[in-house]
């Protein structure tokens, strides 16, 4: 079976990464998901004693129809499928064959997901259950204060820098997918937030080599994981006894949402975001409706005049 952190550094998927690491300057999380999606294929090839060169198009359908049988959904089935032409793609380029299997398979269709939005009030209910006279507790204010008004992805969150931090100017350079920089301002309550975990985080014992990252584990001393941060804000939601799905990047829809409520320029809010696409950004005008449509049936006279009889 093929693992891909066991791949001979000539086949032709050690060659797909090193294209991914140095002419596509993806993260190494990315690559991983790439890289994980074209093994799951390679291995189902393998029972059947082919691989992904000589594999036609009723294997690639086939291999769509097992991972529904075991219970893919349409959406994982869908970016399984990306990752198959993106390879594809390259073999392709790198004249390993001629004809792309995967342009004859159709993507399942996703119903448009929306996703949960927490009020300014769940926000501030999830800070306040802070517990500060933890050690932990200033620092994970200044987290979700900073994710949250930031609209920051968690993988961006757990490595933001002292050295991408520009306090006078009230700014922090985010690095983002693909690398991608973009500089986004930080509030006045970030900042002060920010202001009193650095005071306490200088009393740290912070191992070598991650002295610039700004959110440190107490105990370990290295940068926090997405991990850990995710069971923090379930934690807090809990105590919060906010019952939504609340996730990391739940503060990062509600920063949207909430900048389009404002009013905010979805141009504007997607150089926020770093969409490279503002059709990703367009969920949020979704949002927006569905809220205003809630908002209409509730409040407008004739809808409350139908309810009452």
């Amino acid at each position: 079976m093929t693992d891909k952190n066991n791949i001979s550094k000539n086949s032709p998927i050690a060659r797909y990464r090193r294209y991914l690491q140095l002419e596509k300057s993806m993260s190494a999380n990315t690559i991983d998901a790439y890289l994980s999606d074209v093994v799951k294929l390679e291995n189902f090839l393998e029972e059947t004693g082919k691989d992904s060169i000589v594999a036609a198009v009723d294997d690639i359908r086939q291999f769509f129809v097992s991972l529904a049988d075991v219970g893919i959904g349409a959406r994982s089935r869908a970016r399984i499928l990306s990752s198959l032409r993106s390879y594809y793609g390259f073999l392709r380029m790198d004249e390993y064959l001629t004809d792309d299997p995967t342009e004859g398979i159709q993507s399942p269709k996703i119903g448009r997901h929306l996703p949960d939005v927490l009020a300014l009030e769940e926000i501030d209910a999830m800070i306040n259950a802070i517990d500060l006279s933890s050690a932990e507790g200033q620092r994970n204010r200044a987290m979700i204060e900073i994710m949250y008004s930031c609209g920051l992805r968690v993988s961006e969150l757990c490595s933001l820098c002292l050295s991408d931090l520009y306090r006078e100017e009230e700014f922090i350079k985010v690095s983002g997918k693909g690398g991608k920089q973009r500089l986004v301002p930080l509030s006045s309550r970030a900042i002060e937030e920010l202001n009193a975990y650095l005071a306490e985080r200088s009393h740290i014992n912070i191992r070598p080599g991650c002295e610039d990252s700004i959110f440190i584990s107490e105990r370990r001393g290295k940068p926090l994981s997405r991990i850990t941060v995710f069971h923090i804000v379930k934690e807090l939601a809990a105590l919060a006894g906010i019952e939504k799905s609340v996730s990391p990047h739940t503060f990062r829809h509600s920063f949207a949402t909430h900048l389009l409520e404002g009013g905010a320029n979805l141009r504007v809010i997607q150089s926020m975001l770093g969409h490279e696409s503002i059709s990703t950004t367009e969920i949020y005008t979704h949002i927006d409706r569905s809220r205003l449509r809630r908002e209409i049936i509730e409040h407008h006279p004739r809808n409350k005049r139908m309810k009452n009889k």
